[in-house]
């Protein structure tokens, strides 16, 4: 069952590593603004973007399986039909702690597979909205 309650969104917030798997490189959008806000606040953030070479100054990663740091949390900004493939390569990463889709994204399928292979998952909640909330 995904993670709804606050306590365990505070232990997730007290992650440190996020990859952002559709990570954009155009300032306005949500997908370059919550992981500026979360890079703000402490977070190393992994930008996966096969269409970028850089985002944020750092080199991105066409896909999270190409990701060389370990990852805690993959927070997910690709279309709900785009979950499951990526949800499949974290998996198989063994320091991939948390699935995290942002707002309108979901895949109860996947999500599924990801908690039965241990993963916490939180869908369709905005990580930077949960980090306002619960952190401040």
């Amino acid at each position: 069952m995904p993670v709804e309650r606050d306590d365990e969104l505070r232990d997730i917030l007290e992650l440190d590593t996020v990859a952002v798997v559709g990570c954009s490189s155009t300032p306005g959008k949500d997908a370059y603004e919550i992981p500026k806000y979360l890079r703000e606040h402490g977070y190393d953030v992994i930008p996966v973007n096969p269409f970028a070479d850089e985002i944020f100054g750092r080199n991105t990663y066409d896909s999270l399986t190409d990701v060389a740091e370990d990852v805690d949390i993959v927070v997910v900004f690709r279309p709900s039909e785009e979950v499951a493939d990526i949800v499949d390569n974290a998996i198989e990463r063994d320091d991939v702690d948390v699935v995290w889709t942002q707002l309108g994204i979901r895949d109860d399928d996947a999500a599924k597979r990801a908690e039965d292979a241990g993963k916490r998952v939180v869908h369709d909640h905005c990580m930077k909205v949960e980090h306002q909330r619960l952190k401040r």
